[in-house]
């Protein structure tokens, strides 16, 4: 029988995670950096904006000609030359004068302030009525007011978001350093798992495991390499490994990984060049029997077969690592939004075990949420499907009973 290495805590393989070294940086377009994260800080290289703009469509004007103005007794002002748009007025607004300006327009030298045309009524030719005095700056942005050159215009490890690219087109950024997405190569090993294109015979199950993580190696922005299926054959799993990792960044392999005599996986990974197994049983559950190892500086994640088990693993581990590697902090736990939820159910496990127990989250018409175990055997993917949250269940504990407030992931 296979024996496992010194279990270890969830923390501990977290903390193993962290030493793998982040991706290279690459240069990207702007427009085809959305969702990847920056790999150096981006600093303005000019103000924005490069003078004092209008942010309303009305009339540039010196506020002190406003004070005082009201419906009954407006300021009356000399209509100005028009601001044009996209060019800097040529020309010094007078006391008296009041200038046309469009929304984002340049303020003339002299005008501090901009009443909005809401506030005003034309009178004669030459004359505009002001219904609604102004203070210093008001409607108007600055000079360097949105960034100034030489600040901070994003910090590196961020993930750019549709806004963050407009904000760096604007500041004239047409390409930005992001790291690299990792290539991870998946593979799924065993006599009994087939392609999902055939029939399974008795005795035989379709690949699920491969084309879910190939599923969740995208969302966490990576690119998923799925490899043939591999048979229960030493010879054949190892050169798999080795073919996996000369094409990839990291390896995820599921099948092969409980105790038993056809645990095949432990050994084609020990004898891997320059690899070693840094874990081999997390006292966690589902997914006690995961593997880690570090084969020249890429990480090779052993999962276990069962499906659920191969994917609360890939979701609480492997997710937030491969997000790791282009630059995000390294997240502890199951990625997703924090909620509290009172649960309906009282849910048992088992002291030295952190469990993650798939739970259905119901938000309630006063807004809050409540919460209900689903359970089922390792093999039962409906159980993921049926699930929209997991509860994490410290190793300290023996479980939550029911009307318990605790907080919970939902996906």
């Amino acid at each position: 029988m296979t024996e496992f290495f010194h279990v270890i805590t969830a923390d501990q393989f977290s903390e193993l995670l962290v030493h793998f070294p982040r991706l290279s940086s690459e240069k990207m377009p702007l427009d085809a950096s959305l969702s990847r994260i920056l790999s150096e800080d981006v600093i303005a290289f000019e103000d924005l904006p490069e003078q004092a703009r209008s942010t309303v469509d009305g009339y540039a004007v010196k506020a002190e000609d406003t004070f005082g103005a009201s419906d009954s007794i407006p300021a009356l002002l000399e209509v100005a030359e028009p601001v044009p748009m996209g060019t800097l007025p040529g020309y010094t607004l007078r006391p008296g004068q009041a200038a046309p300006i469009p929304t984002g327009g340049f303020l003339p030298q002299g005008a501090d302030a901009v009443v909005m045309v809401e506030y005003t009524n034309r009178a004669e030719a030459n004359s505009v009525e002001i219904t609604r005095p102004v203070t210093l700056r008001t409607n108007v942005i600055d000079k360097g007011e949105d960034s100034k050159s030489g600040e901070l215009l994003l910090p590196a490890g961020m993930r750019l978001r549709f806004q963050d690219i407009g904000y760096l087109a604007a500041t004239g950024f047409p390409e930005v350093s992001v790291y690299r997405r990792p290539k991870v190569a998946i593979l799924s090993s065993g006599d009994e798992v087939v392609s999902i294109e055939r029939k399974p015979l008795p005795g035989q199950i379709r690949d699920a495991n491969g084309h879910a993580l190939a599923a969740l190696v995208r969302e966490a922005g990576a690119e998923p390499i799925l490899f043939d299926i591999v048979p229960d054959d030493a010879e054949m799993l190892q050169e798999a490994l080795e073919t996996a990792l000369s094409q990839s960044d990291v390896t995820a392999i599921s099948g092969g990984s409980s105790v038993g005599t056809r645990d095949l996986m432990k050994g084609a990974v020990s004898n891997l060049h320059d690899t070693e197994i840094l874990a081999h049983g997390i006292a966690i559950r589902p997914g006690k029997p995961t593997l880690l190892a570090n084969s020249k500086g890429k990480a090779i994640f052993g999962l276990p077969g069962h499906p659920v088990s191969a994917l609360i693993v890939a979701q609480v581990f492997l997710l937030p690592f491969l997000r790791f590697l282009q630059g995000a902090d390294l997240g502890k736990g199951p990625p997703g939004h924090r909620v509290d939820v009172t649960l309906t159910a009282s849910i048992h496990s088992t002291i030295g075990l952190e469990e993650y127990v798939r739970i259905g989250i119901e938000e309630k018409p006063d807004g809050k949420c409540e919460a209900h175990p689903i359970y089922g055997k390792s093999g039962m993917l409906s159980t993921m499907v049926q699930a929209n949250g997991i509860l994490v269940i410290p190793m300290t504990i023996e479980g939550f009973s029911k009307g318990d407030k605790v907080q919970a992931v939902r996906w």
